[in-house]
């Protein structure tokens, strides 16, 4: 019984610093690329950059706000299309072949509301959030040693079923930032595979770093510039139809 009681104190303190340590190197991730109160205070980020895919340069800008809304427009030869919108309801996008705006699925609506509380990380609050962090050790990547953490968050709908939704990051152990992650892809042709990014060339906005160089399913973004809270018209997130409904509603109230 007194070996029995002495391997669950064992257990018990295993686990105990396990989760420490865990929590200690988000502490150090949010305190190194400028402090979790900054981070705290951010209410959106504007990015603007050069996405690389298919032996093409395509220019990008990225919104994200702290209460989910998010926008990726792409400049293809002059023509602004929308990869992505969402205004905290509705998601839509330029479809490529009508090059019409068009509304979501229902699924990938919901699953994007589920992430929705994921600005500026994942990782912010992530107890709050409900999520799950696991410290799995430390590897080797390229020639750096990292910490590789598991993340599961809110499941994600697939085909009408939730799955689990998991990630793993891998943070520098020497300077504390992430430098790459990946995740099961759960739909589409790639479904099955591995979706793996990676970020580097961390540099200073106002006071909080961020990655400049990133890189995911075989494409590239070089981000060129940052902008912090920066100043924002919510009528860019939403469908067309509800901004055209609106713009007509004023113009019959003059």
């Amino acid at each position: 019984m007194k070996i029995f009681k002495t391997f669950l104190l064992l257990l018990f303190i295993s686990t105990s610093l396990t989760a420490q340590t865990a929590d200690e190197i988000i502490q150090n991730y949010f305190e190194n690329t400028g402090g979790y109160e900054n981070w705290d205070d951010l209410e959106g980020v504007k990015m603007t950059g050069v996405a690389k895919t298919q032996g093409m340069d395509i220019p990008i800008e990225i919104y994200q706000l702290e209460d989910g809304k998010q926008l990726i427009k792409i400049d293809v030869q002059g023509q602004q299309l929308t990869q992505l919108a969402f205004d905290g309801e509705t998601a839509w996008t330029t479809n490529f072949m009508t090059m019409k705006p068009e509304k979501s699925d229902s699924e990938t609506t919901e699953n994007i509301k589920r992430q929705a509380n994921d600005f500026p990380s994942p990782f912010f609050d992530y107890k709050e959030k409900g999520y799950e962090l696991e410290l799995m050790g430390t590897e080797t990547m390229e020639g750096t040693e990292v910490y590789k953490m598991k993340l599961t968050q809110e499941p994600v709908l697939v085909d009408g079923k939730e799955e689990p939704n998991v990630s793993y990051y891998y943070f520098d152990t020497e300077n504390n930032v992430i430098i790459a992650s990946e995740n099961e892809i759960k739909m589409g042709p790639m479904k099955g595979q591995t979706n793996k990014s990676t970020l580097s060339a961390y540099q200073e906005v106002d006071g909080l770093y961020f990655p400049f160089d990133l890189t995911m399913m075989g494409s590239s973004i070089s981000i060129e510039k940052i902008e912090l809270n920066p100043e924002i018209d919510d009528d860019m997130f939403e469908f067309p139809e509800v901004q055209e409904k609106k713009e007509a509603d004023g113009e019959n109230k003059n």
